[in-house]
């Protein structure tokens, strides 16, 4: 039999009938999209590597187990799973620095945690880092007061102590214009027709 010329599904059969090589041939055929595509939102070769693994690992599980559904495509189907484990990685990371409203409530606010990734498919993936940039961008047309904070807050982590002392105001104006800048942020963002979620 001459694997090579076999499509994914009969080489999913094959492999699940005991022939390993099989596996190897459809790895060899979709591992340079499968890991191009992870690489391309972690930026991190190792980290890539990892995630890239950690998706055939899951693969192998599943076909094992008889749990592929032969009516999808399997190129498709390990994206997905790529995608899954590469949301699973940002949710853990969470990387993104924490603001808040006040110093007191609502303590992990995140804007960039108002695009929801819960049921993002590939292509809504593709698009998050336009929407972020779009996001940072509406963080301009803001009043110069209130943007200055914002940034300080979100880019610079600084405090609202050393806000308020750099402004030369209270530290009661400093929360009271980034709460303004958030409300004015998220009127923006409404009026862009950005897809995000609070």
């Amino acid at each position: 039999m001459e694997l090579l010329k076999l499509e994914d599904q009969e080489l999913v059969k094959v492999y699940q009938s005991g022939n390993e090589s099989a596996f190897e041939v459809l790895l060899m055929r979709h591992k340079n999209r499968v890991y191009n595509y992870i690489y391309s939102k972690i930026r991190d070769h190792a980290l890539a590597q990892d995630i890239f693994q950690d998706v055939f690992v899951k693969i192998i599980q599943t076909l094992k187990k008889g749990n592929y559904n032969e009516e999808g495509k399997f190129l498709p189907w390990a994206m997905r799973i790529s995608h899954n484990l590469i949301i699973d990685y940002f949710r853990k990371a969470n990387k993104v620095r924490m603001i808040s409203e006040t110093s007191s409530k609502n303590e992990d606010f995140n804007i960039f945690d108002l695009l929801d990734m819960e049921d993002e498919n590939v292509q809504d993936v593709i698009t998050r880092e336009e929407l972020e940039t779009q996001m940072v961008q509406l963080v301009e047309h803001l009043p110069a007061s209130q943007r200055d904070i914002l940034k300080m807050r979100i880019f610079q982590g600084m405090s609202f102590k050393d806000i308020a002392e750099k402004e030369e105001v209270s530290i009661n104006t400093a929360l009271g214009r980034m709460r303004y800048a958030l409300i004015n942020l998220r009127k923006l963002i409404e009026k862009h027709d950005l897809v995000v979620h609070f």
